[in-house]
């Protein structure tokens, strides 16, 4: 057979191939950058136990760690700000700058926390200085997580939609594994008395030089947008509401797409653990389940993918959302302290978690056409986010003081049923626009 003994083509003398190598290249940036977002992210609130009584000091260490879950909450705040803005900039002059600018906020404000003295050495400024890096933060990660997804999505070939945000969404839980790890292996290392002094600024070093890393690749990124929109005149600010105005429907099932996933997965990821800390469990043992519940969902991101494109992404969404009700409630199970308790809890819900935190940013991204796309996602999601995930680790910690915490899965299950229900009502009225 002639193709067995023919030799081997030169990438730069065929343009498939070509093609092919630079679409894995631009792959590969947008992964690492979400990866080293949620690594940095999801930093500050694993460690909220430790950050708290250093520039939070108070007469409790439950007032602290809750201060300090405060500030980790007030980032979701302005993500929908930083979407809106950052997400007009990508729509009318295109999607590369605003991907490189996003990085460089989160590894500068990284690095800022790494060595921001504590409350002991400045007063109050300390806590301050954290409250601006997050909400840098939150303005960084307004337009990272959906554009991201939006821009692989019109990077890859019809038909490979959902396996490009299950490919996203490997990295994403990558950045939240390595989080787990890098704070499991510091603990182990240094232990407590060290990680409450000093060894938990090392995370945030390492997020930092990782920083550097994503800011080269991503240089040579593609622009996907048309070269009508980035050749020639930019398309007005209005016009690109006036169309997002058009497909109101599809805004407003994104806030509930986006925000029962997202209070899931902090309630997951962030309220489980932190709930732990406060029952006394060892940090150590906490951040050891919590990195299995990490390499759960880094194997079962491209496999959801793979899933989507085959079934259909609309009826792979519907299924795995109605499967969230009842999954949530797991959570009850854990009420007292006792590690076994919290690592079948933690565990047990991953599998549904992975379900729907893989799809729910491309379900988003299928709600806008591509012209109003990183405005109208960035929108969705940064609300959805703001008003549904940022407050679930504090509302869940909050409840669970006040002896209703059961009140918190029935919270999350009605956000999931109102999002299938506006997620079809919106297909039907504004149709989709992507991985269908």
């Amino acid at each position: 057979m002639a193709w067995a003994i023919s030799p081997a083509i030169d990438d730069s003398t065929d343009p498939a191939r070509r093609r092919t190598s630079s679409q894995r290249r631009a792959m590969l940036g947008l992964g690492l950058g979400n990866l080293l977002e949620w690594y940095d992210w999801m930093l500050f609130g694993l460690l909220s136990s430790y950050i708290g009584p250093l520039f939070f000091p108070s007469g409790s260490s439950v007032a602290s760690t809750m201060s300090a879950l405060a500030v980790f909450g007030v980032g979701f705040a302005v993500r929908p700000l930083g979407g809106v803005l950052l997400g007009t900039v990508a729509d009318r002059f295109g999607r590369r700058r605003v991907m490189l600018l996003s990085v460089a906020i989160m590894s500068l404000t990284t690095l800022v926390m790494a060595v921001a003295p504590s409350h002991a050495v400045i007063g109050t400024t300390a806590g301050l200085i954290l409250l601006v890096c997050r909400l840098l933060q939150g303005v960084s990660t307004g337009i990272e997580a959906p554009l991201s997804t939006a821009y692989a999505v019109e990077l890859v070939p019809p038909g490979r939609e959902a396996r490009a945000a299950g490919f996203m969404s490997l990295y994403v839980n990558l950045g939240i594994g390595l989080a787990s790890v890098f704070a499991f292996v510091t603990s182990l290392s240094l232990g407590d008395q060290a990680m409450h002094a000093w060894g938990w600024r090392l995370p945030f070093a390492v997020g930092a030089v990782l920083g550097l890393v994503v800011l080269h690749l991503r240089r040579s990124l593609p622009e996907v947008l048309p070269a009508a929109v980035t050749d020639g005149p930019a398309p007005s600010t209005g016009a690109v509401w006036r169309d997002i105005g058009r497909h109101w429907p599809g805004l407003l099932a994104m806030l509930f797409v986006v925000g029962a996933a997202q209070a899931y997965n902090y309630a997951w990821t962030v309220g489980l653990p932190t709930a732990a800390a406060t029952h006394g469990e060892s940090s150590t043992e906490v951040f050891a389940a919590t990195s299995a519940l990490s390499a759960i969902l880094i194997v079962g991101s491209p496999l959801t993918g793979r899933l989507a494109d085959r079934v259909g992404l609309g009826r792979t969404f519907v299924v795995t959302r109605l499967l969230a009700i009842p999954a949530v409630f797991v959570m009850l199970l854990y009420q007292t302290r006792g590690i076994g308790g919290f690592v079948a809890v933690l565990l047990g819900g991953s599998v549904v978690l992975v379900l729907n935190m893989t799809l729910y940013n491309l379900v988003a991204t299928s709600l806008m056409p591509q012209h109003c796309r990183a405005t109208g996602v960035a929108l969705g999601y940064g609300v959805g986010v703001a008003l549904f995930g940022g407050t679930a680790p504090y509302l869940m910690l909050w409840l669970q003081e006040h002896g209703v915490r059961w009140l918190f899965p029935v919270f999350t299950a009605v956000l999931s049923l109102l999002s299938v229900v506006l997620y079809l009502a919106a297909r039907r009225t504004s149709g989709t626009h992507a991985g269908e």
